[in-house]
């Protein structure tokens, strides 16, 4: 099983991003950060680098629910989502499959979460 989830789409870069927030919120989830790598790498390091952004999902009752069970999990949220665009204009978008993160926790109320919420994220690429 693998660590994510992915799918390629066709379209406007900026249209991507949109459409993606889109079936987040579909799913329950908000976009608590947006970085921007392309950006971070230029500004920083004077790179130029392909789009590629971050969108740190969250959604609420699940991540509270997380926090309940273990109580330093927040190191391994929120559910990360990339947007990122290929050298040949491709633009793929990948999710965490939050399953095979949280396996190393080796707390079982923890994967039944992490179940509940790889069908969200699965639902989210599926509808791209």
């Amino acid at each position: 099983m693998s660590y994510y989830f992915s799918k390629e789409v066709d379209g406007d870069f900026d249209a991507v991003i949109d459409k993606v927030n889109s079936e987040l919120q579909n799913e329950g989830f908000g976009v608590l950060a947006d970085i921007n790598i392309q950006g971070a790498l230029k500004n920083k390091l004077g790179v130029d680098f392909r789009k590629y952004r971050v969108l740190g999902a969250c959604n609420p009752p699940f991540a509270l629910k997380a926090l309940k069970a273990e109580d330093k999990i927040g190191t391994m949220l929120p559910c990360n989502v990339v947007v990122q665009e290929a050298e040949d204009g491709r633009i793929e978008v990948a999710a965490i499959n939050p399953v095979q993160s949280m396996i190393s926790v080796g707390n079982d109320k923890l994967t039944e979460i992490a179940s509940e919420i790889g069908v969200k994220l699965k639902k989210v690429i599926e509808a791209l």
